[in-house]
């Protein structure tokens, strides 16, 4: 039997995943917790072949962030990420985590229990591309991504200054690429533009 984690904090999704995996007569649920802080201290004590782990956990632990710690001390350890949140940068960043498999928990073409056979079996499945977001008058597709990038940081509510220090960038180039946000949203300020953002989850800040 494989030994199931789950790493989920919203208890719907949480019950749903449990109920999966006891119904199969190929997993075994271990553990379900809320925090993947924890999932680390799991992973050293007791047998776990397969994770799923949601990104945005508890007391704000990056199930991400996890991930990428677990993989690097238990490479055989299976994680397939299972979010709701569009943000543009997810994909890329499990792939560099050594994260299996990723899992759309709206979106997805693929059943989760079909996704955990086939992780199981060595496959490593991903999503072609992330799920496309409306922003104001735009679609998230028509943005670049260092737009992106500058989005996301403009959420923070830090000044350009701050933001253009971050990203080595020049204070000119950010307020370039704020316009051109502004212009292809039609949001008339750039407040009403990062709460959207935000809102939205194209762009989510420390994750």
């Amino acid at each position: 039997m494989t030994k199931v984690m789950i790493v989920e904090d919203q208890v719907m999704p949480r019950q749903l995943f449990e109920m999966i995996v006891r119904q199969s007569d190929r997993y075994e649920l271990t553990y379900s917790i809320d925090n993947a802080a924890m999932a680390d201290i799991y992973c050293m004590t007791h047998q776990v072949d397969l994770i799923l782990m949601d990104i945005l956990t508890a007391m704000g632990e990056s199930g991400l962030m996890a991930a990428a710690r677990i993989k690097e001390r238990y490479p055989d350890i299976k994680i397939i990420i299972v979010t709701s949140m569009p943000e543009f940068s997810y994909l890329a960043r499990a792939k560099a985590a050594g994260v299996d498999s990723f899992w759309y928990k709206e979106n997805s073409q693929v059943p989760i229990l079909e996704l955990m056979d086939r992780t199981m079996a060595g496959e490593s499945v991903y999503p072609d591309e992330v799920p496309e977001v409306v922003l104001g008058l735009a679609r998230s597709s028509e943005f670049t991504e260092r737009e992106l990038v500058v989005l996301r940081e403009l959420t923070s509510g830090d000044p350009d200054a701050v933001i253009a220090q971050r990203l080595h960038l020049s204070v000119w180039t950010v307020r370039s690429h704020i316009k051109h946000l502004l212009e292809k949203t039609g949001f008339d300020t750039r407040t009403r533009l990062a709460v959207a953002a935000r809102e939205s989850g194209l762009v989510i800040l420390g994750f």
